[in-house]
């Protein structure tokens, strides 16, 4: 089975069905049900195939949320080639590299972002047969009968999606059509998706959040896909409110926003009864935003687990407590480790290590890039490859749920003590005043490494009274982990899906 089997059962049981709400480039509705989006998807790919595009070649999709990116994916995958997202916010040099690495024949795009390709390096397009404006695509349809569409096999790719790259030159990461069938029929049921489900979905399509948990899932699922060009608070309240929507998947950045707008709301402002889920994912989701938002909506945030390279792993349950601060237990078909991050030796529940996963869901490997592979996975004795997701974790041993402690790469030694940064930056979140904290570690000649946090203020920061704050901090952490230094920024620098780029604070 591959994903265009997958798609085909709504598009078969319920073709007239809206399958995507969303706005053309000027602003104008428009709406599709499942037989018009497919329709249009075969007709693409009749066009695209008559122009020489084969079972393999990769297209780059450089493009924001519009309904041209879901058909042009559509088609992509219906003749057995292979999508290569692009961030929106990637300029020359990010561009270039994702280009020269996987060298895709042909470029999606809008002539909004003409200018900023036309400043990436010639030798670094040298694979590029041809770029596809969105605003040209009727003139690249053909006739559907003429399609010819070649056989796709569960372990052909469908997906190269690259790293954010926050430790380094991003990755590509191979995902097979089993990959991402993996995630989405384990989440179908963990989250119990339902046709008569509208996923309010204002999530980059270039990411895997908003590509393969949302709209995967509800493509797969046979609901309505309401897609937003972008986050923007108000028109997201108004969406809530309207009814319309079930499902939200937000990012915890996103969440802090709706936040800030819902405490000015009145009780009936804020009432979201339509809604049965929201969700939250690709950055660790602070408990006191957890406990805001289900004070003032009545909703408990439901919080997973996943990554670029493994889709899915964890994911709090729908039916049953919802922890915050915990990325729940593994999804259907997931299995996980937790070991000695020195030995990958496993250790007992409660204690702090590092996780490993494996399951369908697991990438193939990293594009053009074994050496990564191999460092990517150990073995066991039976010689099962388990990844190396580079979170450092503790399993509850009562409820088996699993809570992040940091990346293995930003802990913090102190004199031989290790600090896991979430949770000093989630005690300095709860005090007045302190919108956001970051803490990494700061070269020490006594102590190794000690613990720094960058503050972002609510107000003022004349109004943080960090002698109080130090105390607070002492009050409750051994010594050794209580900051050094409180620095204030204006915000923290984040990539595309809201996670901290902490390598950015140390190199100032």
């Amino acid at each position: 089975m591959n994903l265009n089997d997958l798609f085909a059962i709504p598009r078969q049981r319920t073709p007239d069905k809206l399958a995507l709400e969303t706005t053309a480039v000027d602003g104008s509705p428009v709406q599709l049900t499942y037989a018009q989006l497919f329709d249009a998807a075969k007709r693409l790919a009749a066009g695209l195939q008559s122009r020489g595009l084969q079972k393999g070649d990769r297209v780059a999709f450089y493009l924001a949320n519009r309904p041209e990116f879901v058909i042009a994916y559509l088609a992509v995958i219906r003749l057995g080639a292979i999508m290569v997202p692009i961030n929106l916010r990637y300029r020359r040099l990010e561009i270039g590299h994702i280009l020269r690495d996987s060298e895709p024949r042909l470029l999606l795009s809008g002539r909004a972002q003409l200018a900023i390709l036309d400043q990436v390096d010639e030798a670094d397009k040298g694979s590029l047969e041809d770029v596809l404006l969105v605003e040209e695509l009727d003139a690249w349809m053909a006739d559907p009968t003429a399609l010819v569409p070649p056989v796709v096999e569960a372990d052909d790719l469908a997906l190269i999606m690259y790293t954010s790259g926050t430790t380094g030159r991003s990755k590509g990461a191979m995902l097979t059509h089993n990959n991402v069938l993996a995630t989405v029929t384990g989440l179908l049921a963990a989250w119990a998706w339902e046709p008569d489900d509208a996923l309010l979905l204002t999530l980059p399509l270039f990411h895997t959040h908003g590509l393969v948990v949302g709209l995967h899932c509800a493509l797969a699922a046979g609901a309505t896909t309401l897609l937003r060009p972008k986050f923007e608070t108000e028109a997201v309240l108004r969406d809530l409110r309207s009814g319309h929507p079930t499902l939200f998947f937000g990012v915890p950045t996103l969440y802090v926003r709706l936040l800030d707008a819902l405490e000015r709301l009145s009780p009936e402002e804020r009432d979201f009864s339509a809604m049965r889920l929201f969700c939250s994912g690709s950055a660790p989701l602070a408990a006191e935003t957890h406990q805001s938002f289900t004070r003032l909506t009545g909703h408990q945030i439901l919080e997973r687990y996943g990554m670029t390279e493994t889709g899915m792993n964890l994911s709090n349950p729908y039916a049953g407590p919802r922890v915050p601060g915990s990325v729940g237990t593994p999804l259907p078909g997931v299995a996980m480790r937790m070991v000695d991050p020195a030995t990958f030796a496993d250790i007992a529940p409660g204690e702090e290590g590092l996780l490993l996963v494996r399951g369908s869901n697991v990438f193939a490997a990293y594009w053009r890039a074994p050496e990564k592979t191999a460092e990517s996975s150990v073995h066991d004795e039976l010689g099962r490859r388990w990844f190396i997701t580079g979170d450092l974790a503790r399993q509850d041993p009562a409820s088996g749920y699993v809570t992040l402690l940091g990346r293995s790469h930003e802990l913090i030694i102190s004199g031989g003590f290790n600090i896991y940064p979430r949770e000093i930056e989630e005690l300095l979140e709860s005090w007045p005043g302190v919108a956001e904290a970051a803490v990494v570690g700061r070269p020490h000649p006594q102590w190794g490494e000690v613990p720094v946090a960058y503050l972002v203020c609510e107000e003022e920061r004349s109004e943080i009274d960090e002698a109080g704050l130090r105390a607070y901090c002492r009050a409750r952490l051994a010594s050794f982990k209580a900051p050094h230094a409180f620095l204030y920024v204006d915000k923290l620098p984040r990539n595309a899906m809201g996670k901290v780029q902490k390598h950015l604070l140390r190199d100032e």
